[in-house]
């Protein structure tokens, strides 16, 4: 009965069923947690969301900011562009409002008490520990799986706010949610998102520190797992995991074994 936890798979099916391999991983058994980002960017997005859902209560998996655009491209409130041409086939595809109603419905944020870890895709507030992280997490989720999916949806892009109240309301409060949840890297030391860097978090300009690194919350009191940040690659701290090593970019694909006092690394081959 063993948890493992995995980096982002933007559609790289074959590496993600190699890396199933390699852990031995038994679905009636095992549980698996996905950092999100299902989807975009690799060569079989529909393949690896269908068998992802196929598995089930087996598997836990959080969304990222790439999910949260197919679902925008499903509801038809963006544009289909070239950037998403990798979502093509999963659109077309006779199941896709099953595929997308199933992943509407997916969480933001997972916490198990016996591990004390949570799970996000790109990372929390420092703000927030973890009861306050699942419950604006939650707050995004209600309206996912209501009515008004699609104005979520539309409402959801742009990079403001930039700073967290408990008096934000409205979209402005929902939007700020998914950008800490779903895209967060740096920070200014006044807790303000900043989206203007994407590279490594060292060096970097003075007035900008990634999230983890601020006064925060949740990592007093739990561990964290994500990913989101390819650039940022594997980190494996007593309070923080970093997964996205980049698969998709043809480096390594991760899982971390969570259940274990020491967390076991496992890597395959990335996508070629």
């Amino acid at each position: 009965m063993a948890t493992y936890a995995i980096g982002d798979l933007q559609g790289c099916y074959d590496p993600f069923r190699h890396l199933l391999d390699e852990i031995n991983f038994e679905p009636s058994s095992d549980t698996l947690w996905l950092v999100g980002d299902l989807v975009n960017r690799g060569p079989k997005s529909l393949k690896t969301l269908r068998f992802v859902r196929s598995l089930g209560d087996s598997v836990i998996t959080v969304l990222g900011n790439h999910d949260l655009h197919l679902l925008a491209l499903w509801a038809k409130v963006i544009p289909t562009t070239k950037r998403f041409d990798s979502l093509a086939k999963v659109l077309r595809a006779p199941d896709v409002d099953e595929l997308c109603d199933w992943l509407r419905r997916r969480p933001l944020a997972h916490y198990d008490e016996n591990l004390n870890t949570l799970l996000v895709h790109a990372g929390t507030h420092p703000a927030w520990d973890v009861r306050k992280t699942l419950a604006r997490a939650a707050e995004v989720e209600q309206e996912l799986r209501g009515n008004a999916c699609d104005t979520l949806l539309r409402q959801m892009y742009g990079n403001t706010p930039t700073a967290w109240s408990g008096k934000l309301t409205g979209y402005k409060r929902l939007r700020f949610i998914i950008n800490c949840l779903t895209r967060m890297r740096m920070m200014t030391p006044k807790q303000k998102l900043n989206f203007s860097h994407s590279g490594g978090a060292w060096p970097v300009r003075k007035n900008l520190v990634p999230w983890f690194e601020c006064e925060h919350a949740t990592l007093a009191e739990a561990r964290i797992v994500f990913g989101h940040w390819s650039q940022l690659g594997l980190i494996v701290l007593p309070n923080l995991i970093s997964l996205d090593t980049g698969c998709v970019w043809g480096r390594q694909l991760t899982a971390a074994r969570l259940d274990k006092r020491l967390p076991r690394i496992i890597q395959v081959e990335g996508q070629t």
